[in-house]
């Protein structure tokens, strides 16, 4: 092993893999979460508006395939010689797609839920909704585009 690729240095990679699918995942599930106890209230009183409600849910998983697609990116690019440099930067990657994804799947779980309510007692809420949506969904894409960038540097 030389100075430019220690022992430890695959480490930081598999960090950067871990924190890319455990913290996108953590944001999909919230947003599911969020979002689905927002439909299940709103479908009592108005069951036809549950397959147009889902929407914040299925946005929420995209959040989920960021951070999978990701990491799988850097864990077939693990190897034993790996350089430290090399191994830094898949970690930055894991944790600008996982945060961002965090981030993102917190902003779709807030939105869907009180978008999901508000809809079902003004329909004409369901545009702007969407509009938010996509622009908190764009926040994990964001960190797709940056890891994307760092992993194939």
């Amino acid at each position: 092993m030389s100075s430019d690729n220690p022992e430890y240095s695959p480490f930081f990679a598999v960090m950067g893999a871990s924190a890319a699918m455990v913290f996108s995942a953590l944001g999909a599930a919230y947003g599911t979460a969020k979002s689905g106890t927002g439909i299940a209230a709103m479908s009592v009183m108005r069951p036809e508006l549950i397959m147009k409600s889902i929407i914040p849910v299925v946005m929420a998983g995209i959040i989920a395939i960021y951070g999978l697609v990701v990491a799988v990116l850097i864990a077939n690019n693990i190897t034993d010689n790996l350089p430290l440099f090399r191994s830094f930067l898949y970690l930055g990657a894991g944790l600008s797609v996982g945060l961002s994804g965090l981030a993102a799947g917190f902003a779709i779980g807030i939105v869907g839920d009180a978008g999901v309510r508000g809809t079902a007692q003004q329909p004409r809420l369901f545009v702007g909704m969407i509009l938010i949506l996509i622009f908190a969904e764009v926040l994990g894409l964001y960190g797709l585009i940056v890891a994307l960038i760092l992993s194939t540097k």
